[in-house]
């Protein structure tokens, strides 16, 4: 019987499912820093392989990376080592194109990701194209971070006398709790993207309930993450994926704003473990050159 294992190795979490005929059957624990991070391919084996020695043998292994975009070489080595530990033919691909490959079961078509980051993979006629992911510092325009960070700021700006007073300060001063305030908050361990994106509920809250300060970051968020995917693909049908996509009213926002710029929102068809043995078993898929094989 022939067996496919499918790794998501994202920063946070790891998960590998066994890909058979009875099924799928998925075990989980902890990710690693990412293909491009320094030492990133031996962190990569240490998350994943603790947990193949917990599944079956596999004829063929798809692994989804985070980082791999930005490390082909690394991509490349890790699917070579794979290889070499397993038996199993290895297919390494970034955890974006996966996760498009999953949701539009390989077809054309843009992958909006809306979550503590934001991004989207476009395939079409003209190739495979990337747009924004490009961290929070600069990018992952209307994503949680960056509505979380606009958030704050509309508190301090409030604070100060800097701009209007918004029902997100009281919203803001609850949340960040026992710190004194915002910045105190900021000033932890955590990432700050991470700490930030935990405020977008409340601003996409107060949107909700009407807010005037509140509703322009939301519809700006809207705007940026429809420009992102507008650029990624000339291809009509869209999945939209991410944290944000959870928030009903800021989705159905983000759907009818995306239907006005001429594109579809549809269903995932699957995810980004569906995408990654989709990858392990066919090569004829459009993603092919960002996937670097091993046997």
């Amino acid at each position: 019987m022939s067996v496919t294992i499918a790794v998501d190795l994202g920063k946070t979490r790891c998960r590998v499912a066994v890909m058979d005929a009875a099924g799928r059957r998925v075990v989980s624990d902890a990710g690693a820093p990412g293909l491009a991070a320094r030492d990133g391919v031996d962190s990569a084996l240490a998350a994943i392989l603790p947990l193949l020695d917990r599944t079956a043998s596999a004829d063929a292994i798809g692994v989804g990376a985070a980082g791999a975009w930005a490390a082909p070489d690394a991509s490349a080595d890790l699917a070579r080592r794979l290889a070499e530990r397993t038996g199993a033919a290895v297919a390494v691909a970034s955890d974006v194109v996966t996760a498009h490959a999953g949701a539009l079961e390989g077809r054309p078509g843009t992958l909006l990701i809306a979550g503590t980051g934001a991004a989207a993979l476009g395939v079409d006629d003209a190739g495979v194209r990337l747009v924004d992911g490009w961290g929070p510092d600069l990018g992952d325009l209307g994503g949680g971070s960056w509505i979380g960070r606009e958030g704050v700021r509309a508190v301090l700006r409030a604070r100060d006398g800097l701009g209007d007073a918004t029902s997100l300060t009281d919203a803001v001063t609850a949340h960040v709790l026992p710190a004194a305030d915002p910045i105190t908050w900021l000033a932890s361990d955590i990432p700050t993207a991470r700490l930030l994106a935990t405020v977008a509920p409340l601003v996409l809250d107060a949107a909700e309930a009407g807010d005037a300060v509140a509703v322009r970051i939301a519809t700006e968020a809207v705007r940026l993450l429809t420009a992102t995917a507008v650029a990624a693909s000339a291809v009509h049908r869209l999945v939209i994926h991410g944290g944000l996509a959870d928030h009903a009213w800021f989705r159905t926002q983000l759907e009818r704003v995306i239907t006005s710029a001429d594109r579809t929102a549809v269903p995932a068809a699957g995810d980004a473990l569906d995408g990654a043995a989709l990858l392990a078993v066919r090569s004829d898929m459009p993603h092919e050159r960002f996937v670097h094989r091993a046997r």
